[in-house]
């Protein structure tokens, strides 16, 4: 049985927006001609089947356009994308449905994203660090394993040389101190203490 809202509070936003508060559901964000079209007022019930209809053909229908809109700017994984639908106020049934029609389409994919991600930063970053910041992207670690086993191809000593030569590190006149430095400079770029001794004592 579709359930009933009693509409608590409806408060003014910006652009001609609404915000509906529902008394034990999640708030509906929606234009001034929709709650006239759909007869909602304060301090009345908004029935099951209206709440189901403005879900399905109202809402979930905003939030996919509103993921594509997203994803024409720029490339996403799911989690930013739903970051992004949840901050423009669409209840997560209608997130849920966007992202199904996204990623169905393929217009969603966060092992492309990866990929792309792995290809444009390899050269500056270390397999550690890309890691990381995949994973806060919300890529799961799958995924980017799988991917940095396919792309990732950056050859991690040379990329260490680089960083010193900039920082001014000389291997045959650095003191302990200027050693220490450096090589906690670079463990905190991600690079392995292996990779990092050796190429420290290796000639240039």
């Amino acid at each position: 049985m579709e359930q009933d809202f009693f509409v608590t509070e409806i408060k003014k936003l910006a652009k001609g927006k609404y915000e509906v508060s529902l008394e034990g559901g999640e708030p509906l964000i929606l234009y001034g001609k929709e709650l006239s079209a759909y007869s909602i007022r304060e301090q009345s019930v908004l029935p099951g089947p209206v709440y189901e209809q403005i879900i399905r053909e109202v809402l979930s229908r905003r939030a996919t356009r509103r993921a594509m809109h997203l994803l024409e700017k720029m490339d996403r994984t799911e989690a930013d994308l739903r970051e992004k639908l949840r901050k423009n106020g669409y209840p997560q049934r209608c997130i849920d449905a966007a992202i199904e029609y996204v990623t169905g389409y393929h217009y969603l994919d966060d092992q492309r994203y990866a990929q792309n991600y792995i290809l444009f930063y390899q050269s500056k970053y270390s397999r550690r660090i890309l890691t990381q910041k995949l994973l806060q992207k919300g890529v799961d670690r799958q995924t980017i394993e799988e991917c940095m086993d396919e792309i990732y191809t950056s050859d991690e000593r040379a990329m260490i040389v680089k960083l010193l030569k900039k920082r001014g590190y000389d291997p045959e006149h650095a003191d302990i101190k200027e050693k220490q430095k450096n090589y906690a400079f670079l463990m905190r770029k991600g690079f392995s203490s292996s990779e990092i001794s050796a190429a420290m004592k290796q000639e240039w």
